[in-house]
């Protein structure tokens, strides 16, 4: 039953977080540290600069030191891809030729956000970075946190462009993700962890997961069953995530904040605050019984 969706970056990836020292510099060490375990427990690939990696938070130079360290320590057969999304064109543009230059695979762009540009302004947005470098597009489509939607439309008539070539999906909207996936070979990557297996029957290519840095092979897990033809039991295995990734992405705060009290892995910048001790012993409970469910 292994799906043929086009797979552009591999099927499983992880939305790294990005650690920083007590002080709040850049831990280039224990990213690399990070990196290297997350690829050997089941990532096929993963997204650096992404709002779990604190993208509003770090400068374009940390951006590219991030991506070269850690591609220096996986090496070139791990896909990476790096977030690029901005609120102004010409420094999103700046961003693609950045990260193309310090060796990323591919780059996620979310819509221009806040300014709630109209179907037209979006669509250009994104044709200027894919012409702007050589590497492939993935786009976010987030309107709870971008405040515009990439319509359906949009994406139909973007999808003739040879360089965008996915799409990371938390959108919600599984009959619009239907209709462009019938009709396009975009490869949509679930950004929603509660839809990875529903978005991946329906011939997704994967995920892109904040939960993953946690539990890489649980979240892989449901989708290795489906695919040897053990739908039963991926069913089973998705719901063993279901209370973990609830507390991490639905709680109330935000998946970075949650990931790293799980991970300790150093602080996060403002605005962000770290966990309270409540919400930590609850993650550490769900992770722990994630654990004990069938799958360490």
């Amino acid at each position: 039953m292994t799906t043929t969706a086009p797979r552009p970056f591999g099927r499983t990836l992880c939305a790294m977080i990005t650690p920083f020292t007590p002080a709040g510099a850049l831990d280039l060490d224990a990213a690399r540290a990070h990196a290297a375990r997350l690829v050997a427990e089941g990532c096929d690939g993963l997204v650096l600069n992404g709002t779990t990696g604190e993208s509003p938070t770090t400068s374009d130079a940390e951006k590219s030191d991030l991506l070269r360290a850690v591609r220096a320590e996986v090496g070139d057969g791990v896909p990476l891809l790096s977030g690029v999304g901005s609120a102004d064109t010409a420094h999103a543009v700046r961003l693609a030729r950045e990260a193309e230059e310090a060796g990323a695979d591919g780059l996620l762009t979310v819509p221009p956000y806040y300014s709630r540009p109209p179907q037209a302004a979006v669509e250009t947005y994104f044709l200027r970075i894919a012409e702007a470098t050589g590497v492939p597009l993935m786009l976010y489509d987030i309107p709870g946190r971008t405040g515009v939607r990439i319509e359906p439309a949009t994406l139909l008539r973007l999808a003739d462009h040879p360089r965008i070539v996915a799409v990371k999906d938390c959108a919600y909207d599984l009959l619009g993700s239907t209709k462009v996936l019938a009709r396009t070979s975009l490869a949509y990557y679930s950004g929603c962890e509660e839809l990875n297996l529903p978005l991946y029957a329906l011939g997704g290519a994967g995920y892109v997961s904040t939960v993953a840095n946690v539990a890489p092979r649980q979240m892989r897990a449901p989708l290795d069953a489906f695919d040897a033809g053990r739908t039963g039991e991926a069913a089973r295995l998705n719901g063993l995530t279901v209370r973990l990734a609830e507390l991490m992405m639905a709680s109330g705060l935000p998946g970075t904040v949650t990931a790293k009290a799980l991970l300790d892995a150093g602080p996060v910048r403002e605005p962000l605050q770290p966990a309270g001790r409540g919400a930590v012993d609850g993650l550490r409970a769900a992770y722990e019984e994630l654990l004990l469910g069938g799958l360490d």
